[in-house]
């Protein structure tokens, strides 16, 4: 299987609009979604001081060697390449959200982060609520994960953004089997976020992070990464949460030494794709199989069209005819 890219296209704008009603009245803990990995990452800023979420020898050579060390670490920060409207057009469903305060900043600003500082945070939103507003019919998961030199103030701060920003498309905390789409498109919600800290509890429209475990290998060897998704999807939850397959792999200091001037994505992503692509085409939706599974660089494949082409287990064929797709019962 060679790797290409996906090219920039609106082909899956609608894909969850375009589901035929049985899948729509199916929780969607039991379909199949695509996700990006640390989603926002397609920009960061080389002027900015090297995020907190940095070890303290890479602030200290980051220091030294200043924008030539921050050149490097963008090759390996950068695990997207498709823009928040790019990664929606084509399909991307669930968002994997790293945010922190720039120390020494005044005020409250929050930006997505991944070694650098990337875009603020109130930008993407509004991106992404300009897609929904367009598409009436497509649900998104926001997972906000990670927190990074935060204080209560800061967090206050993003939990009221996410509400000005999306109002009533936000989704209220519920039972986790009750979320299909006719009853997301019924109440039109179309945002479901995750808060992973306490400063959430009681907001009716943040959810738990403890709904939405995504398991992290943490392993350079895509024969191991496939066997602990193998392994954890077997030990998913029955009830009571969404589930996602991190079908990603993560350098550890002496692969960053080794391919140092490659980066990330011709390093280690590219030359392992074919393995975990092969697992991915050969997943299942359904309660033992998978939910939502993320990648880097979603344009390297079509990934979120093999992704969304798995709920065709249920019953349907999802395929494209002159880059529309279509959807038919059998």
């Amino acid at each position: 299987m060679k790797t290409r890219p996906a090219g920039i296209g609106n082909v899956n704008a609608d894909w969850m609009g375009s589901l035929p009603s049985k899948l729509s009245a199916m929780p969607l803990k039991h379909l199949a979604v695509p996700g990006s990995h640390d989603s926002f990452t397609f920009w960061v800023d080389v002027h900015a001081p090297v995020g907190p979420d940095q070890k303290t020898y890479v602030k200290y050579l980051a220091t030294i060697f200043s924008v030539l060390a921050k050149k490097v670490m963008v090759k390996w920060s950068m695990t997207q390449n498709l823009t928040f409207k790019e990664q929606l057009d084509a399909g991307i469903r669930y968002f994997d959200l790293r945010v922190s305060s720039k120390p020494d900043e005044p005020g409250n600003e929050l930006y997505f982060i991944h070694g650098l500082f990337g875009h603020k945070v109130r930008d993407g939103l509004l991106e992404i609520n300009f897609f929904l507003v367009r598409h009436r019919k497509e649900v998104i998961f926001l997972d906000f994960n990670h927190y990074y030199a935060m204080e209560t103030e800061h967090h206050v701060y993003l939990i009221n953004m996410l509400q000005e920003v999306f109002g009533s498309k936000l989704c209220t905390n519920s039972a986790v089997e009750n979320i299909t789409l006719d009853y997301l498109w019924e109440k039109k919600y179309q945002v479901i976020v995750f808060y992973h800290h306490p400063s959430a509890r009681g907001i009716p429209s943040m959810w738990p992070g403890n709904k939405i475990p995504a398991p992290w290998a943490n392993t350079t060897e895509p024969t191991k990464l496939i066997q602990f998704l193998e392994t954890t999807l077997k030990e998913r939850a029955q009830q009571g949460s969404f589930h996602v397959s991190q079908a990603i792999l993560t350098p550890k200091v002496n692969t960053v030494a080794k391919g140092l001037v490659w980066g990330l994505r011709n390093y280690l992503v590219e030359r392992n794709l074919p393995t975990i692509m092969s697992w991915v085409e050969a997943q299942k939706p359904g309660v033992d199989g998978v939910n939502i599974i993320t990648s880097d660089f979603v344009e390297l494949t079509d990934f979120a069209s093999i992704v969304i082409k798995l709920n065709n287990f249920y019953g349907f064929i999802y395929g494209s005819s002159n880059r529309q797709h279509v959807t038919l019962l059998l």
